[in-house]
């Protein structure tokens, strides 16, 4: 089933705004996308009834001349942020991710940060032949994350955090996206933990397969660029 196809009517979209971020800080993406009334959407559907848990997750998206922000809001039995360099396995943490195709081509992207600001970026057509960033592309994606920087063992007991991202459009590292105006993009947005002691995996746009896997196009929502 494509993400084209009108049986899958679950296909969520979501219009993206387009705001002033000249020189900013990463830190106060919350508050510019305060400003300009972003609002916040839900990362809550349950996919697999194996992995039932589900903590509060909501995402905020907007767009810039050269990059995309993001800002995740995430509160959660435990918290864990053990993959301390960028592209490990930071998808075993308390982890956000959000997976786009820019392009027509069907190469899409996944960026995943764990709640230290860690990240792991990977391009590819599937899912078995994915393509690392190199360590110069994640350098330029500047990251915020409210429980700081520094890697740390899982902690038990409820917790909120956040995360806030600027991801320029050299992000794209296969291609050469140089706007995004006026384009429509499909992607997803998830929230998972594979080695929390509570397992979950969470998406935005549902997901109708057997097993989880978010690396699945197929079932990716739309994005309206302005």
């Amino acid at each position: 089933m494509s993400a084209t196809n009108p049986q899958n009517n679950k296909m969520k979209e979501l219009n993206v705004k387009k705001v002033s971020a000249a020189n900013i800080p990463v830190e106060s993406v919350p508050a510019l996308l305060d400003e300009e009334k972003v609002a916040f959407q839900p990362v809550n559907t349950v996919n697999w009834e194996a992995f039932p848990y589900r903590p509060d997750v909501e995402f905020r998206i907007a767009h810039t001349e050269d990059a995309i922000l993001l800002h995740f809001k995430v509160k959660e039995a435990s918290v864990r942020a053990v993959a301390g360099k960028d592209n490990g396995s930071v998808w075993e943490d308390a982890c956000v991710e959000f997976f786009s195709v820019p392009a027509a081509d069907g190469v899409y992207y996944n960026v995943e940060c764990n709640c230290a600001g860690t990240l792991l970026i990977g391009a590819g057509a599937g899912r078995a032949d994915r393509q690392r960033a190199p360590q110069e592309v994640l350098d330029k994606v500047q990251r915020w994350a409210s429980l700081g920087r520094e890697a740390f063992d899982e902690r038990v007991g409820e917790r909120s955090w956040e995360v806030a991202l600027i991801i320029p459009y050299s992000t794209f590292f296969l291609h050469h996206i140089t706007s995004l105006d006026g384009k429509t993009i499909r992607a997803n947005f998830y929230k998972c933990g594979d080695k929390l002691q509570t397992p979950h995996y969470l998406s935005w746009n549902p997901i109708e397969l057997e097993k989880p896997n978010f690396h699945c196009p197929e079932f990716f929502g739309m994005l309206n660029f302005e």
